[in-house]
C-alpha cells in the first residue's frame, strides 16, 4: 500500500493558525495510515493527552516500579544475609558448648578409667592374699 505524500503550500498565517493546520494534517495523516481498528486507540490517546504523555507516564511508572522492586530486593537480601550471619554465630556458640562438654566428659572418662584400674589392682591383690 503506497502512502500518498501530503504536501501543501501553507499561506502565511499567525502561529496559532499554523499549529492548527499542522495538527489537522497530522490527524488526516493518521486517518490515512492507521487501519479502522486503531481509531479507538487514537481517540484514547487524544483524550489522555497524546502518545507522548502516555509514553512518558508509562516510562515513569516503569522506572518507579523498577526502583521499588530494586529497593525491595536489596532489603530482602540484606535481611537474608543478616539471618545467615546470625545462624552462623548461633551455630558457632552451639559447637563451642558441645566441644567444652566433650572435653569435660573426656576428663570424666579418664578419671573413671583411673578409678577402674585402682579397683582392679585392689581386687587382684585381695584375691592373691586369699
Amino acid at each position: 500500500m503506497e502512502r500518498p505524500s501530503l504536501k501543501f503550500n501553507l499561506p502565511d498565517t499567525h502561529e496559532e493558525g499554523k499549529l492548527y493546520v499542522v495538527d489537522s494534517l497530522n490527524n488526516l495523516n493518521k486517518l490515512n495510515v492507521c487501519p479502522a481498528e486503531s481509531q479507538r486507540s487514537l481517540e484514547e490517546e487524544e483524550n489522555t493527552g497524546g502518545p507522548g504523555e502516555s509514553m512518558a507516564g508509562s516510562n515513569t511508572r516503569n522506572q518507579c516500579l523498577f526502583f521499588i522492586t530494586f529497593i525491595l530486593t536489596l532489603t530482602i537480601s540484606l535481611a537474608l544475609v543478616s539471618f545467615v550471619i546470625f545462624l552462623i554465630f548461633q551455630t558457632r556458640n552451639e559447637v563451642d558448648q558441645i566441644s567444652s562438654r566433650l572435653l569435660a566428659e573426656k576428663k570424666n572418662i579418664e578419671d573413671l578409667k583411673k578409678l577402674n584400674n585402682i579397683i582392679l589392682k585392689h581386687l587382684n591383690r585381695s584375691r592373691i592374699k586369699e
